[in-house]
């Protein structure tokens, strides 16, 4: 069975659920108030173990009740958290979720220790054993040193940069990638030196405007599924997941997409950053 190694964040998501997104110096009021774990990393983890793909995880929380309770939750979903490592004296990264009634969100963040991991953490023979590693938005110089272990090991490359991508230099990454992860602002940021010098497959995200699917001279693209929003939070996250399954089990880049629009529709229609995703809730939005 194929096997996937995410990297990056692990956090504890706060999510607050209001009226509306308020403007400066102004007040919304919560109408609903939840705790669970998060981080882009962890969210494609759980998505890929409720899709039967066997995953590792590799991050950081803190030895305290919120890392506990976010190792606690990845293990019962069936990711493999012997990667993940726990930093003594250190404070789980909290991100508190503000979402409207429309699905948008704002984020406010504490980072903590969801950076202290290294490269170095990852074992040589858990990294020889997967056929995946997909990065996310950790520290750059880590990101470049796992994409380099990774092709080292023929293991090949996914990446899904984030909203940090303008905020980062993710050169080096960026031109080890196999498979780029791009949502419309990023694209908009790195798409050309992308496309010139990087990664073989990109995948561009237009949210309800469903996504496509560059690879060398061909495009194809999917409409995605009209579903009611209630939030988006980890709809990227598990849109990544669904291509990333569908990929390893043998489909084509056109399969694949379909599958990765029906899971970040999952995440979309759901509250909160994790979504029981499962090949028959993807088949019948696929309508087989």
């Amino acid at each position: 069975m194929p096997r996937v190694i995410c990297a990056g964040h692990v956090n504890w998501d706060i999510t607050l659920r209001v009226d509306h997104l308020p403007v400066a110096d102004g007040e919304a009021a919560i109408q609903h108030q939840t705790g669970a774990g998060g981080g882009s990393a962890a969210n494609v983890a759980v998505a890929l173990a409720g899709l039967g793909i066997p995953v590792s995880l590799l991050g950081s929380v803190g030895d305290d009740d919120h890392g506990r309770a976010a190792r606690r939750e990845l293990a019962q979903t069936g990711v493999d958290c012997d990667p993940v490592q726990t930093v003594t004296d250190g404070e789980t990264a909290v991100k508190y979720l503000i979402v409207d009634s429309d699905g948008e969100v704002m984020v406010l963040g504490q980072t903590g220790v969801n950076e202290a991991f290294r490269s170095g953490h990852l074992a040589d023979e858990t990294l020889a054993d997967a056929d995946v590693l997909h990065l996310t938005s950790q520290h750059p110089e880590t990101a470049a040193r796992l994409a380099e272990r990774a092709r080292e090991a023929g293991v090949l490359v996914s990446f899904d940069p984030g909203r940090r991508l303008g905020q980062r230099d993710y050169t080096a990454t960026l031109a080890l990638a196999d498979v780029l992860f791009l949502n419309d602002r990023e694209a908009a940021m790195a798409l050309d030196d992308v496309t010139d010098h990087g990664a073989e497959t990109v995948v561009l995200k237009h949210g309800p405007r469903g996504a496509e699917v560059r690879a060398g001279d061909e495009t194809l693209t999917h409409p995605g599924f009209p579903v009611q929003t209630v939030d988006t939070t980890g709809a990227g996250d598990a849109f990544a997941a669904g291509f990333l399954a569908s990929r390893v089990r043998g489909d084509g880049d056109d399969e694949a997409l379909a599958v990765a629009n029906a899971c970040g529709a999952l995440a979309a229609r759901s509250p909160g950053a994790r979504v029981d995703v499962s090949w028959t809730a993807i088949a019948e939005l696929l309508g087989h």
